[in-house]
Order: C-alpha cells, then sequence, then structure tokens
C-alpha cells in the first residue's frame, strides 16, 4: 500500500482529468490517495460540481470516496469560488497561513505529488 497525495495548481482539465483517473486507479488497487486543489486549480471546483460537465462522474467518485483531501481557503477566495468549495462540503485547508501545508501529508507517510 501506498499513500499519495495528489496537489494540484493549475485550473487545466486535460491535466486534471489525469489526476481523478489515476487516483481511482491507485484507490481500486489499494492506495490512500488525497487531492488538494490548490493555486488556480480552485477554480476547477465550481466546474466540475455541474453535473453537465465531462469530468463531473470522475470527480463525483473521487469525492465520494473520501479521496479529495479539500482546497487552499485562501487560493479559493483569491480565486473567487469559496462559496462553491463551500457549497460543495470540501474542506478547507488553511494550516499554513492559508494555505494546505505539505508537512501534515509527508509527517503522515504521503509522497506528494505536484501537478
Amino acid at each position: 500500500m501506498q499513500k499519495v497525495a495528489f496537489f494540484v495548481f493549475r485550473d487545466q482539465e486535460m491535466c486534471f482529468i489525469h489526476v481523478l483517473l489515476n487516483a481511482l486507479d491507485m484507490y481500486e488497487k489499494g492506495d490512500v490517495v488525497r487531492i488538494v486543489f490548490e493555486g488556480s486549480a480552485t477554480r476547477l471546483v465550481p466546474l466540475l460540481a455541474e453535473a453537465s460537465h465531462p469530468l463531473h462522474g470522475l470527480y463525483r467518485e473521487t469525492k465520494d470516496k473520501g479521496l479529495i483531501a479539500g482546497a487552499c481557503r485562501a487560493c479559493s477566495a483569491k480565486m473567487k469560488v469559496l462559496d462553491a468549495v463551500e457549497k460543495e462540503s470540501l474542506p478547507l485547508l488553511e494550516d499554513m497561513k492559508g494555505h494546505p501545508g505539505m508537512h501534515r501529508f509527508l509527517a503522515e507517510g504521503f509522497t506528494i505529488i505536484t501537478m
């Protein structure tokens, strides 16, 4: 079993689909996986929440399986999607001066992948 945390910084859907696919694949193979929305990637949350979005199904599956650790509070506010993140009931991560720190994930034995 591996423990992997994906810290996603960019709002590029073509990149994010691979985060979702890998997270689900790893989870199904017994790994512990977490996804953290950071930076401009927080803007993906309201898009992915729309049932008509092509990635909605994969997003919903990762969310329902508890693979999303949360979204950066500071970046969600800066990107003007804080309300959408809260509406999606994603945890707002802010342990490092308003941003999600990687230390806690490392301390818990996670390998961190940034995208």
